[in-house]
Parts: structure tokens; sequence; C-alpha cells
């Protein structure tokens, strides 16, 4: 009867977390738009997404700084909703070329987002222990109100 009742709670217990597990699972599908619906919190003026953040489960290039670009003095005061998106090539030696896929509509903000991530720097991604090339596409959002 014991292992019984043990049974009967672990399939109640399972039915009770598969829809919150499935909710879980396709939230991890999430689009950038949904990123920000989420936000309860004010965004700063400059984010990055597409970081890779667990180097135990490294599928790219590890960063180690990551210097943040800030929005332009000629553009204080004007209202900024603009991105860019760049590729980090990552060699095994951990040097860095940086190219950018969608300049910001802002010519400024693209030359911010390049002279930030000039200074970025990694440790190269791993194949097993041994250093191979990488790399990592980052999207740079600037915002401002």
């Amino acid at each position: 009867m014991n292992v019984l009742h043990r049974l009967m709670c672990f399939v109640a217990l399972m039915i009770w977390l598969c829809p919150a597990w499935a909710s879980a699972v396709e939230g991890d599908r999430t689009t950038h738009q949904s990123d920000h619906d989420e936000d309860v919190l004010e965004l700063p003026e400059v984010h990055v997404h597409g970081l890779p953040l667990n180097k135990d489960q490294q599928l790219g290039p590890v960063p180690k700084s990551t210097p943040w670009p800030t929005i332009p003095p000629a553009l204080d005061g004007k209202v900024i909703d603009d991105w860019m998106k760049a590729r980090m090539l990552v060699t095994k030696e951990a040097r860095v070329t940086v190219v950018v896929l969608e300049p910001a509509s802002h010519r400024e903000l693209t030359i911010a987002g390049m002279a930030a991530l000039n200074k970025w720097t990694f440790d190269p991604q791993l194949k097993g222990d041994e250093p191979v090339d990488g790399e990592l596409t980052v999207r740079i959002h600037f915002r401002s109100r």
C-alpha cells in the first residue's frame, strides 16, 4: 500500500507540474520583443543580447570583460530606440575581430558600439579542453526617452 500511495502521489505531482514545465520550455523560445514584455524594471539606456553566461555549457567564446557603449553626447536629449548587430570572431588565442552585421540608424551609435566592442575580451571557445576558434553574435539596443 505504501508503494502504491507513493506512485499515486508521484503521478499526481507530474500531472500538476507538466503544464508549468511546458510553459517554461516554451518560454525558452522567446523572441526579442517578448524579452521586453516581461521587463518590470526600466532597462538601462544600452543593453546587449546574445552573451553566453554559463562557461560549463560553453557553446561559444566566454566574455571576460564587456564594457558597454554609451549614447554619444551628440544624441543627448533625443529619443532613441535603435539597434546594431555585430559578430565577434574569437580565435583560439583569444584575439577578437568585430564585424558589423547591421549598423544602427544613427552613425554615431554604430561608432560608439564598435568602440566598446573592440575593448571586449574573451576566453576562447573550448572543444573539450582544447581552445578552438569561435564566434558570437550580439545585438546592442540603444534606448533613451
